[in-house]
This record gives structure tokens, sequence and C-alpha cells, in this order.
């Protein structure tokens, strides 16, 4: 298993996404973080600048690279060359839905491996959505995203609000 891909909106990307990926990072020669372009969800952050972020935040680990796919991860994964999705769990419901998608991967591309990552305990309870929260309320968010995702989310929460 020398290849690898992370699957994800990262909306915006945590620290809890970055633990993931340098763990991940250590485990397999090439490590691609594909970031996932879905129409039908609400991201608060475009594709670009997600896209930066994790660029930004990943350009120290020399084996991972950032890229976008929509539709289906499989497909993705078979033009790609890639045979193991890394996913992050949590806690116990993040393994029943990602136990469900692994399974659903495997049945449409038989090849397909997933690896879950649990992860640390200091961000078990950190997402993108309570970031987001958290924000929105005035929060502070220092602790839980790099500092350029806190400037464009305040930024973003400003002009929102008028």
């Amino acid at each position: 298993m020398t290849r690898a891909v992370m699957p994800g909106s990262f909306d915006p990307v945590t620290y809890g996404h970055l633990d993931v990926i340098e763990r991940a990072s250590d485990l397999f020669e090439d490590l691609i973080i594909a970031v996932v372009e879905n129409p039908a969800k609400c991201c608060l952050f475009s594709l670009q600048e997600r896209v930066g972020f994790l660029v930004g935040t990943v350009n120290h680990l020399a084996n991972v690279r950032v890229d976008t796919f929509s539709g289906l991860l499989v497909a993705y994964m078979q033009s790609a060359r890639v045979r193991v999705i890394v996913r992050g769990l949590r806690v116990a419901t993040d393994f029943e839905y990602e136990l469900q998608m692994a399974l659903m991967n495997h049945e449409l591309f038989a090849e397909v491996e997933t690896v879950f990552l649990p992860s640390s305990h200091r961000y078990s309870f950190l997402s993108s959505s309570l970031v987001k929260e958290v924000a929105l309320h005035g929060g502070s968010v220092t602790a839980f995203v790099p500092g350029q995702v806190e400037e464009v989310l305040k930024r973003k929460i400003s002009a929102e609000r008028g």
C-alpha cells in the first residue's frame, strides 16, 4: 500500500483533519487529499478556497498533494490508480457512517480498501460544522483551525452580517 486518498469537503480544514493527514502521510508513500466538489452540498468556502487552505497547511509534507474531484470517489480512484481510502474517525457514530461508505465503495470497486484512523483524543470533538458554528456566534476558533482559515472565516461571517 504505497498510495492512498483522503477525501472530504474540508469546509474548512481543521487541526483534526491535519492530525489525520500527518499521521497518514507517515503510513503511505503518496497521499492525495481529494477535495470534493459537490454542488448539492452548500459549502461556506469555495472549492478554490478549500484547496488553497489545504495546500498552505500540508506544504511541509513532501509526499502529500491536494487534488479535487466530483462524482463518485471510486471513479476518481480508478482514474488516479489509487486503491486505499483513508478516513478519520472521531466518535462511534462516525464509524457507523464510514463503515457503510466503505462497504458501498468496495461494492462499486472491489479493489478498494478503507483504512480508518482514529482522531487524536484532543480532536475527537472537532468538526468543520462546529468550527463554523462557534465562529458564527463570535467564539474564538484559534485552537481549531490554521490562522489563514480563521482570518477568512471571520471575514466571511462579517460580510454575511453586513
